[in-house]
């Protein structure tokens, strides 16, 4: 069995669930891909997810109603080694990371993290990672009979509906170990823009775009007319021009959006790393030696206070235009 611990927030399944779900088909192992929806009140999760998959466990207990690594680790070790699991999938989210270590201690298991490719080869997974800041990719191989794999988020195409019924749900019981840590509040950041990882169209912004006001007019204002998410690079977020959550890259989030619109980007590879998966890349860029030429499919050479403007003028004359005819 693989079993996939499916990602979830607000009442609906996670997109880099259904990554993980591609991931586990590309596997090859056979048994059922299976999924494992943790939480409190998650029928409709359980729901939303059934058919993309082969069958569904559902563990709905008041205790998994806030994230805790230990116990969910505890939770999903406990299912993997009742279910023979021998491999389990996770996002390789900040949540992931912190739970993948701690099943593959409790099944004493091979750990492969922060994978990109997996696959089975005569019984042993061999598996893709980057690593010294993208610029090496490394192949590992696990050997043990049981494989915890976290795989990096936004690398996988979601996968499509099996077609078939959808899978059967089960519900599980949990020996769910006391918490020893309290969540005595959230602060969620408020947005009603469309996520990074939702996107179709990303719109992401460099230092080169001058300064705070400058990011605001010229990336926020073309995602705006394009109904676009909007992206960052790591010298912004530390900057203090945007949020966290907008940053792509090495240290931020992988994104693999139908466009990607890199503005005033160098194209440091950190940055690559995050967003040369996109089917469609448009970089802007007055230096025409930077290294987003390099990776782009179309490139503007020009400043980008000149070129972003027009842009923005256009589409929203294009706008205009359809809405009135």
């Amino acid at each position: 069995m693989i079993l996939v611990v499916v990602a979830h927030a607000d009442g609906r399944v996670g997109r880099s669930t259904f990554g993980l779900i591609a991931a586990a088909r590309q596997i090859g192992r056979s048994g059922p891909v299976t999924a494992l929806v943790l939480g409190s009140g998650v029928a409709g999760v359980a729901t939303e997810i059934a058919p993309y998959v082969d069958q569904v466990l559902v563990a709905d207990r008041e205790e998994l109603a806030q994230y805790d690594p230990q116990v969910w680790a505890a939770a999903v070790a406990q299912i993997a080694h009742e279910g023979e699991a021998d491999t389990i999938l996770l996002t390789a989210s900040r949540s992931g990371r912190e739970s993948s270590a701690r099943v593959a201690v409790k099944l004493d298991a091979a750990l492969l993290e922060d994978v990109v490719s997996v696959v089975d080869r005569q019984g042993a997974l061999v598996a893709e990672r980057y690593s010294c800041l993208a610029r090496v990719t490394e192949r590992i191989e696990a050997l043990s009979p049981v494989v915890v794999v976290s795989v990096k988020p936004g690398i996988f195409a979601a996968a499509e509906p099996t077609g078939a019924e959808p899978g059967e749900q089960y519900d599980v019981e949990l020996a769910v170990p006391p918490a020893r840590v309290r969540v005595t509040g959230k602060v969620r950041y408020a947005t009603d823009r469309i996520a990074l990882a939702d996107a179709d169209v990303v719109v992401s912004g460099g230092r080169g775009v001058g300064d705070a006001a400058g990011f605001e007019r010229l990336v926020v204002g073309l995602a705006d007319q394009l109904g676009a998410a909007v992206g960052a690079t790591r010298a912004v977020v530390d900057a203090g021009w945007r949020p966290y959550s907008e940053q792509v890259g090495q240290t931020g989030k992988t994104v693999q959006p139908k466009v990607y619109i890199a503005v005033g980007i160098s194209g440091a590879v950190q940055h690559l790393s995050g967003m040369n998966k996109s089917r469609l890349i448009v970089a802007i860029n007055k230096d025409s030696e930077a290294p987003i030429f390099r990776v782009c499919d179309f490139g503007i050479v020009g400043n980008v206070e000149s070129v972003v403007p027009a842009m923005i003028e256009q589409i929203a004359a294009a706008r205009l235009s359809r809405a009135g005819s």
